[in-house]
Parts: C-alpha cells; structure tokens; sequence
C-alpha cells in the first residue's frame, strides 16, 4: 500500500513537470538545438544556445544566437498549442484552445528587448541583427505573421532566406569570442538569478499599476 502511494505521488510529480512552464521551454529549446545542428552550416552558422547577459539592472536571457555572415540572428522560442492570433504591434497575442482563450506577451516585442541587449552588448549595428521567434508544439497561426515569426520548418527556411552578407569573417570571430567574454557562465546559479530579476520587475509592474 505504501509502495503505491509512493508510486502514485512519482507519478503526479513526473506529470506536473511535464505540464511546467519550465519543461515546456526546455523541451522547445532542445527541439530548435536539433533543427538547427542538423540543417544548418555549421561551418557558417555558429550557434551560441542559452546565453545570459546583464540588462537594466539585472539579467537578459536568450534561448539561441546564431552568428554567421548574414547577421546576428536571435531567437525566441514559444511552446504552445492551439490557435495563434496577433498582430505585430499588439501588445499582447491570444493562445486559444476549443473554449478557452488565454493573453500573453507578444513575443516579438519580448525579443526586441533581446535583440537590443544584444546589440549593445556586441556593439553591432540594429540592421545587423536578426530577430526571430519559433512556435513548436501543436500551434497553428490564424492571423498573418511577419516573416519571422514562424515554426521550425519555416525558422529554417527563413534563416537560409537572408543571403546578404554583413559580416565578414573576421567580425563574425570577433563576435563570438565578445560573447563568450561578456556571457554569465551558464548554470543553476545563473538561471536562478535572472528568475528573481524576472520576478522582480513584475512585482515593480504590478506595484506602480
């Protein structure tokens, strides 16, 4: 009787894992790591994955950068599923699922922060960076998306689509080796600290609201 239990909470614990904010991000990382290691150059696209930087105080945190000669790419991705509605300048999209309808923060406005961050911090002109968001999971769009916002066929697709070269070689070097110098060292540590910074500003949000 007592195994069961035990076996009974393993398994509640297991399912609301897999059900976390937190896994469904690390499982939508993993997916574009894998897209990405397996359809691209990597001898022209270098990937860069889980990068922390500082940022306003506190700690900016990108999913993946992909520096190459045609840019700096940076890229967000979203694990949701359901219907996708937004326009580009809305402040918030909507996930729908049958009856039900939930907001959240338009994710083209959260990599804008990303990218501008990034910029900065690499001291690369805006018109060298490359924004992007990702969808994976079982999303379908509803409303028209710009160009990159995509899922991971489309991500690819559109990667491989800017063809103009901005960075020579050497820049392109001198890039990742800024990043690996001006990165927080990836870790548990690291990942705590931005997930107070983030909770902290939204308790400065809601508290001047």
């Amino acid at each position: 009787m007592v195994r069961l239990c035990i076996l009974a909470g393993l398994v509640a614990a297991v399912a609301t894992l897999f059900k976390s904010p937190w896994f469904k991000g690390w499982m939508g990382e993993l997916q574009i790591n894998l897209v990405t290691k397996f359809s691209l150059n990597k001898d022209i696209y270098h990937l860069i994955k889980n990068v922390t930087i500082p940022a306003d105080g506190g700690t900016t945190q990108i999913d993946h950068i992909i520096v190459s000669w045609f840019g700096v790419f940076v890229v967000e991705t979203k694990n949701l599923r359901g219907w996708i509605f937004g326009q580009e300048g809305d402040a918030y999209w909507t996930q729908k699922i049958f009856r039900h309808s939930e907001k959240f923060r338009n994710p083209l406005r959260q990599n804008y922060k990303h990218t501008k961050t990034l910029s900065e911090t690499l001291g690369i002109p805006d018109d060298k960076m490359r924004p992007v968001v990702v969808f994976i999971g079982d999303s379908t769009f509803k409303t028209k998306m710009p160009e990159n916002v995509t899922g991971p066929r489309g991500y690819i697709q559109y990667i491989r689509s800017q063809t103009r070269r901005v960075l020579p070689e050497d820049e392109v070097r001198d890039v990742i080796n800024v990043m690996a110098e001006k990165r927080l060292a990836p870790g548990l540590k690291t990942h705590l600290q931005h997930v107070k910074h983030v909770k902290d500003m939204k308790a400065q949000k809601n508290h001047r609201t």
